[in-house]
């Protein structure tokens, strides 16, 4: 994915948050995030999160360890959404965290090298 592509993800999604705060009264973004009802809101989008995940993994059916059975159809589509809700819900907690897209980035990136460091000296 281009770094291009990264920006218009997160350009959408700091819109929609901007749409919710102004019509849903979602807090101002960046939170402080030493206060306390700041960090309940982020925690609350992190299970939101989380939850869009377990939504996804649902549709994983080969991956119960006990199933003999192999069920050979699979539901792309309704995968990919599920990780798009995730993927959204992680975005809004980025954006309300204060991290800007070229944090996140580079914060990517840097922790991308440390973890191919890691397998390399058998961490």
């Amino acid at each position: 994915m281009s770094q291009d592509k990264l920006e218009a993800m997160y350009e959408q999604q700091r819109s929609f948050n901007s749409l919710l705060r102004d019509e849903r009264n979602h807090p101002q973004f960046p939170l402080d995030l030493s206060v306390k009802k700041n960090q309940q809101f982020l925690k609350s989008l992190t299970h939101e999160c989380m939850h869009e995940l377990f939504e996804s993994n649902h549709l994983l059916k080969n991956s119960k360890t006990h199933r003999v059975t192999e069920i050979a159809e699979f539901d792309r589509e309704s995968y990919k959404e599920e990780l798009c809700d995730a993927l959204h819900y992680f975005m809004g907690i980025v954006i309300y965290s204060g991290i800007s897209c070229d944090e996140l980035y580079e914060a990517f990136m840097n922790k991308g090298e440390i973890n191919v460091d890691r397998v390399r000296n058998n961490y």
